[in-house]
């Protein structure tokens, strides 16, 4: 089964320095039949301005994946982490028992960054952050395994059954990925336009897969994330 998610039908919010898609309710946009796609909370498309962002803050039992289209992100944390990632690159945070953070564009380019919340497995687990420069050609027409379970084998490893895994498809190529029985994933069209089985995507809309296998046709060159993991049952 997919279901398509059209970038103009998300959430959205423009608080200057920061603009936003949400594609699950957050912050100003709620809406109770769209909480959770799973044990995916959250994925927050945003734009921040040069020289601003997110001041300290805090978060528990969560594990948060960062994922930097464009630009430059400058986290620092309660647990004496300071960093600066760029495009391509991965920021892991386990928010657990509890943390404090911060994150800002201090480049003097727009970022654009993936914000992903996945709910673990557990609660209370100590607190940890990790990042990851992944070399790009590594995910060209290609899948790139970014974030996986605990025993699995990407660099960046969570407390849930959960793998990411992004690919940049050339113009005219195409690629397979696997959802099968009792799994689903959500991909979103990060850059580009593609077709996927029947459905058509551009930049920044989604797609919900459950137990279905897709074939991704890049018409443009195509920027591609996907979020697979175990089938969510009411």
């Amino acid at each position: 089964m997919l279901r398509k998610i059209d970038n103009t039908k998300m959430g959205e919010s423009n608080l200057g320095w920061l603009q936003s898609k949400f594609h699950f309710s957050f912050a100003e946009y709620y809406n109770p039949k769209n909480m959770h796609f799973g044990e995916l909370r959250v994925i927050n498309d945003d734009l921040v301005k040069p020289g601003t962002g997110f001041g300290v803050h805090p978060h528990r039992d969560m594990e948060i994946v960062t994922y930097v289209v464009d630009g430059e992100l400058t986290h620092g944390d309660s647990m004496g982490n300071k960093e600066t990632i760029g495009r391509g690159h991965v920021q892991y945070m386990s928010a657990g028992t509890g943390v404090l953070h911060s994150e800002y564009n201090l480049g003097g380019e727009m970022l654009r960054f993936l914000q992903i919340w996945i709910l673990p497995d557990a609660n209370g687990y100590k607190p940890n952050y990790g990042d990851h420069r992944f070399n790009w050609d590594d995910r060209v027409n290609k899948w790139l395994n970014i974030v996986s379970p605990q025993n699995g084998d990407a660099k960046i490893k969570i407390h849930q059954d959960a793998s990411i895994y992004v690919v940049e498809l050339d113009e005219g190529k195409s690629i397979d990925f696997e959802v099968g029985k009792d799994r689903q994933a959500y991909l979103v069209q990060i850059e580009g336009d593609s077709k996927i089985n029947s459905e058509e995507l551009c930049a920044r809309d989604a797609l919900e897969i459950i137990e279905e296998d897709i074939v991704i046709n890049a018409k443009t060159k195509s920027h591609i994330l996907v979020i697979e993991m175990e089938e969510f049952v009411n």
